[in-house]
């Protein structure tokens, strides 16, 4: 009997990155369920539980990302949430929740910056999907 591949809801509002990482992922043997924004991915939510998400953090609005985190671990906090953003190559700042307090209202396992190497990103996801 063979597995069931993991389910991963991939939400990004850049349709050329969530057709690069819908490839990719798919190739790399997970099952993607994908939208296009936060109020699609949370319209899917409502009869999914992916096994994890990988969420863009700005998208129709620039906590689009943070909000969509929030509601997936209201929803399930065992599922794990990767949020993905450009912010550092846009802005030259670092994005990353280190402090307790940051933690506390940023509702993500792992963060990656744009442009993401796919080797990254698959181990980051692979070592999520296993602590659960």
């Amino acid at each position: 009997m063979t597995e069931a591949k993991k389910q991963i809801l991939l939400v990004d509002d850049d349709v050329d990155f969530l057709t690069q990482m819908k490839t990719q992922l798919q190739a790399a043997g997970y099952d993607i369920v994908s939208a296009e924004s936060r109020q699609e991915a949370e319209d899917i939510l409502k009869d999914l539980r992916p096994d994890a998400a990988i969420l863009d953090l700005m998208m129709e609005h620039s906590d689009a990302g943070f909000a969509l985190a929030y509601h997936i671990k209201k929803k399930d906090a065992a599922i794990p949430v990767i949020l993905v953003t450009a912010v550092t190559s846009e802005t030259g700042l670092e994005f990353d929740a280190t402090t307790a307090e940051e933690r506390s209202w940023v509702k993500a396992d792992a963060f990656l910056s744009k442009p993401i190497r796919f080797e990254q990103l698959l181990g980051t996801l692979e070592r999520l999907i296993q602590r659960n």
